[in-house]
């Protein structure tokens, strides 16, 4: 069973625009762990982050918060 990835949603539209300018983030999970760096790509499950050069996969469900910091 495939899930939908809804680009019509404006977080996935949001993540797509801080993808595109190349922003820095700051994305927090539910565990305290905080990463800063750049979102290089999305799906239905996962967001990837660039930080320090090492790929970040970070699951949807355990993101707290993405905040831009630059």
């Amino acid at each position: 069973m495939a899930i939908e990835f809804d680009t019509g949603l404006p977080s996935i539209r949001q993540i797509q625009t801080l993808i595109r300018d190349q922003q820095t983030v700051e994305l927090k999970l539910l565990t305290g762990d905080v990463f800063n760096g750049s979102v290089v790509w999305q799906d239905a499950h996962a967001i990837c982050l660039s930080v320090d050069g090492q790929t970040t996969l970070a699951m949807r469900s355990a993101v707290a918060y993405i905040k831009i910091t630059g």
